[in-house]
């Protein structure tokens, strides 16, 4: 087996995956994508594709990549919900919890066994939203003071629409915090319990295992946290030139998995070189 100081894609068993930036842009499938996908499910290789959206269950997600061009089973979705679902699970069985999200993560917290309540509650859950509602975050911050401890799926800032940037969960988080002078434990990237989550669902041990994503400051730290091979592409946030500024690098770049897919199907050298990261 190789070392991960010699790990190549080619010796890769599992692979994780950022979705927005990697997979999809703008909600079209990024060129190279659904072939990527493609060859994963003809050869047998376990595979997950994360989001640190919590808004939709899989199923629902599985519905709009579809619309996107990417045919992706539902047990092949991993979100921050789900996740934030599994750790409550394994802190507090059968445990109670007012959440203020949408049905990604209702839906995930009544699978879990929670009980979604206002009256005291053990957990307020923060998660993404469309209609973030002052009357909810007031509830949430009394809750909080009151006792409840203070869980955030993830720490995005903001999130993208068509009329441009809407305040996300790390931003409500952070109004919180100010009421309450409680940090939230966030669930989601760049938490490594993201990816360790995801590497036990599919039953994969990181020193076999790759995540692709397109941010340094999230996916990559992470994934390089969590064990595991690390792959960017330049078809999202970070780019060429941004990598010089982190003291860290990937172990792979590519301008977009198209590249890694010819990578895997005809293996040749490492994808990433001192130019790639902006040296």
């Amino acid at each position: 087996m190789a070392t991960k100081l010699d790990r190549t894609p080619a010796d890769i068993e599992c692979w994780l995956t950022d979705m927005d930036g990697v997979l999809v842009h703008e909600n079209q499938a990024v060129p190279g994508a659904a072939e990527l996908i493609s060859h994963w499910v003809s050869t047998g290789k376990r595979f997950l594709v994360l989001t640190n959206n919590s808004i939709y269950t899989p199923r629902d997600l599985c519905a709009r990549l579809r619309a996107s061009g990417l045919d992706i089973p539902e047990e092949n979705l991993w979100t921050s919900a789900m996740a934030t679902a599994e750790f409550l699970k394994r802190q507090q069985p059968g445990g109670r919890a007012f959440v203020i999200g949408e049905a990604g993560l209702t839906t995930a917290l009544h699978k879990a066994g929670f009980i979604l309540t206002d009256q005291d509650p053990d957990y307020v859950v923060l998660g993404e939203t469309r209609t973030y509602s002052f009357e909810a975050i007031t509830k949430a911050i009394r809750l909080i003071t009151s006792g409840a401890r203070f869980i955030s799926t993830n720490p995005d800032a903001t999130g993208p629409s068509t009329e441009g940037l809407v305040p996300a969960t790390g931003a409500v988080a952070a109004l919180i915090t100010q009421a309450t002078n409680r940090q939230p434990y966030v669930v989601g990237k760049p938490n490594p319990m993201m990816f360790r989550s995801a590497l036990n669902r599919i039953a994969a041990h990181s020193e076999t295992t790759a995540m692709i994503g397109d941010r340094m400051d999230t996916d990559i730290i992470a994934g390089m946290e969590a064990g595991l091979h690390t792959v960017l592409v330049y078809t999202g946030i970070t780019q060429p030139s941004d990598v010089a500024r982190f003291p860290f690098r990937p172990d792979e770049a590519y301008p977009s998995v198209a590249e890694l897919l010819a990578e895997l199907t005809e293996p040749t050298t490492s994808g990433f070189t001192t130019e790639d990261s902006g040296e």
